[in-house]
């Protein structure tokens, strides 16, 4: 059986959801919440944010830093997933990324908002560079495409794509939110090899 796993990209983690079985059947296989950085050190979490308005100097070396351990935490994460899968018969074929934009951070003129668009890119980045050193192949996905993207990929309707997210979480519980339901979506859309 082949698996995928989706990852919803965010400032500072990501939520993962590995699915495994057939395309039009799918199941979760696991969901995980990966810290990919300190999340209490708000330099190192938003380092463009000191670069703009600190020491950019320092927070050169705050983006640095970030990127290798966001980078290291994100490919630990990933082979942990392709571990749960390959106890439970399943072997991960691809990975797809949700992030909340892409929009090129160098085209934003103010200087704040700018940062967190660096930042968003940075994190997006060190997690492809994960599923990279994973053998993955990585698609990404912005948010607002998700649900479109996998009932193309799929081949169902958009409203039978919402019932099996809904009914995914219905029985696993909470949490499963927007974050878990974005992964989700990006995974089946990695499983169906789009």
């Amino acid at each position: 059986m082949e698996a995928a796993i989706g990852l919803r990209v965010r400032t500072g983690y990501a939520t993962a959801v590995l699915l495994g079985g057939p395309t039009a059947s799918p199941r979760v296989l696991a969901r995980v919440r990966v810290s990919l950085v300190d999340l209490d050190d708000e330099d190192a979490r938003q380092p463009y944010h000191v670069v703009s308005e600190q020491d950019e100097k320092r927070g050169m070396r705050l983006v640095r830093q970030t990127r290798d351990t966001a980078t290291a935490e994100a490919t630990r994460a990933i082979r942990q997933l392709m571990e749960q899968a390959d106890q439970a018969g399943h072997r991960v074929r691809a990975a797809t990324l949700v992030v909340g934009s892409d929009v090129d951070p160098a085209t934003l003129r103010h200087p704040h908002i700018r940062a967190h668009a660096l930042e968003g890119r940075l994190y997006r980045e060190a997690v492809e560079a994960a599923a990279s050193r994973c053998g993955l192949a990585c698609e990404v996905l912005v948010e607002g495409e998700a649900l479109p993207s996998a009932a193309v990929a799929v081949g169902k309707r958009p409203v039978e794509i919402k019932a099996a997210t809904d009914a995914w979480g219905k029985a696993l519980g909470p949490p499963w939110g927007a974050q878990e339901k974005a992964a989700a979506l990006a995974a089946w859309v990695a499983l169906a090899g789009r």
